[in-house]
């Protein structure tokens, strides 16, 4: 009577076909983090930039920090993104003038999941950068 089973060269050439197939899909799915990342983000500076606007209409100056967007009635951003940190990046406010404001989203991680630099002013318009933060001669983002 034989007895039933797998062979170790068996056993090994599924292991190496398992390794081979993790190897070709995790650089996939860290880029698609990455770009899910991006464009939290995107998303975030528009909304920055549409409650700026707003409290900008209603008050004739531009929000002295992002925290004043949240504690006004109703709040024009949610407490998370006044917070300046949302969906692994780092959203710096400073306002240059009563007309004037740049928002700057830097990414908080490191390595392979980290993203594009991205930058806005009261224009509206979206610059970035791949290596370090953006500015306003950077170029614009489409």
């Amino acid at each position: 009577m034989m007895k039933r089973g797998f062979t170790l060269v068996e056993i090994m050439i599924v292991v190496a076909i398992v390794a081979i197939l993790i190897t070709l899909a995790v650089p996939g799915l860290l880029r698609s983090k990455v770009i899910a990342n991006e464009t939290a983000a995107l998303g975030n500076l528009r909304t920055i930039n549409n409650a700026c606007q707003l409290y900008h209409n209603n008050e004739e100056k531009y929000p002295a920090s992002l925290d004043v967007l949240a504690q006004t009635q109703p709040p024009y951003l949610d407490s998370i993104l006044a917070s300046g940190q949302k969906q692994s990046y780092q959203f710096i406010y400073t306002l240059v003038s009563n007309d004037q404001f740049t928002v700057n989203a830097n990414p908080t991680s490191l390595g392979l999941l980290r993203g594009r630099y991205f930058y806005l002013d009261e224009s509206g318009v979206i610059r970035f950068k791949n290596d370090g933060p953006a500015g306003p001669n950077d170029e614009i983002y489409r």
